[in-house]
């Protein structure tokens, strides 16, 4: 946070470190009201803190540790594998190594698409950063709106969906393995959940907001896509959009993108897991007596990751309840705390109401920002590898 607080672009230290952890951990939430009056290495710093935090710290730990502990497992298991890590190769360090080449390659893809979309060098660069980390800091105020361009709105919601594809099936591919891309179920939800949400918004858009058809699901396409891969970015203001809307939109900013991936949210892998683990329920009250094990991409789940993503659901959905309870007695509004907990837990970027995506999060009081950074920390590391330390017992015999 030195960079932004010593050059003066940033006044206060609360809001230097909130803008700092809003960039590490990929979230994109900003307290900025005038971006385009910062100096090009304060913005080429901001989303550089987004490109390093998509993968860069936990790989680059893990790449450079000459020895591999079970410490350092437990880290790169925690940001990048989720719950059902198909381990592609048996050296991290090897693995870090291919995942940054990939990481590169989309981004530099990226870059020059943008550029032929009519994107300065600059802009491009620093956009295809905060996509690919699935960020969202943007060098203007206006976020993606500012270029007013249907080609760049469509480059960024694809390569915002690509980002947020497990990066493990893009190793499947080199190796030849390019079915497991095509069959994996997780990939299959995700998919299937950007395309039904989008086709709703569109609805909505054009027989309530009276957008034309190509309109309603370009901004419809762009919004699901930045909120469900937890990248941040924004096209329109939906807080003018209908109601309805904002609630599929907290579907999509909980469900987050895939494991293995820079986005952020509870992850499709886990939902898919609870998901079944309900329709087994259902089926074993018919039949007490089978044996009805969950089942993904053909593989037994074991009880025990069952309960494990049980109990990780159900304590993300704890962890809203207090922090939205917390911001609601420091009097932030009712849709601005919900909004922002959920934004800030999921790394996703936008709320509602004053901190929609037409605003900055500069309104909230100094508390509601700390309290925010730390659901960012928490939520980027799979809340249990942060809260773990505040457990007495993982202190003892240490």
């Amino acid at each position: 946070m030195l960079p932004f607080y010593f050059s003066g672009s940033i006044d206060t230290i609360t809001n230097a470190f909130f803008e700092t952890m809003s960039g590490f951990t990929t979230t994109g939430a900003t307290i900025l009201d005038d971006i385009e009056s910062l100096s090009h290495g304060m913005l080429f710093w901001r989303s550089l803190t987004q490109w390093i935090g998509g993968l860069g710290i936990v790989f680059f730990t893990i790449a450079i540790l000459p020895i591999f502990t079970t410490g350092g497992v437990q880290l790169f298991s925690a940001e990048s594998t989720g719950v059902t890590h198909d381990r592609t190769h048996p050296k991290i360090n090897v693995m870090a190594k291919w995942l940054w080449t990939i990481y590169l390659v989309l981004t530099v893809s990226e870059t020059v698409l943008l550029m032929f979309g009519g994107m300065s060098l600059f802009d491009a660069i620093c956009q295809s950063f905060a996509t690919t980390a699935t960020g969202g800091y943007s060098t203007k105020q206006n976020s993606i709106s500012y270029w007013n361009s249907p080609y760049i709105e469509y480059v960024v919601a694809i390569f915002m969906i690509v980002s947020s594809i497990n990066f493990s099936l893009f190793l499947m591919c080199l190796k030849g393995k390019v079915g497991r891309l095509f069959k994996d179920e997780e990939l299959h939800w995700f998919l299937a959940s950007v395309g039904i949400l989008t086709f709703l918004i569109t609805l909505a858009l054009v027989f309530q907001n009276h957008y034309d058809w190509e309109l309603a699901f370009r901004k419809a396409l762009f919004q699901v896509s930045t909120v469900h891969t937890s990248c941040g970015f924004a096209t329109d203001d939906y807080n003018m959009w209908p109601p309805f809307t904002w609630l599929l939109l907290f579907i999509a900013m909980l469900s987050g993108g895939c494991t293995g991936s820079t986005s952020g949210g509870i992850k499709n892998m886990r939902l898919l897991i609870v998901a079944r683990a309900i329709r087994n329920e259902f089926k074993h009250l018919l039949h007490p007596n089978a044996v009805l094990p969950v089942r993904i991409n053909k593989q037994t789940v074991s009880s025990s990751i069952v309960t494990t993503v049980l109990i990780f659901f159900a304590f993300y959905l704890v962890l809203i309840l207090i922090g939205w309870t917390a911001l609601l007695f420091l009097g932030v509004g009712f849709s601005e705390s919900v909004s922002t907990v959920i934004s800030s837990i999921g790394n996703v970027g936008p709320g509602l109401g004053t901190c929609g995506p037409a605003y900055s999060w500069n309104s909230l009081p100094d508390l509601a920002k700390w309290i925010l950074s730390f659901l960012m920390l928490v939520g980027r590391l799979e809340l249990f590898s942060v809260l773990l330390l505040f457990y007495p017992g993982f202190w003892k015999n240490r």
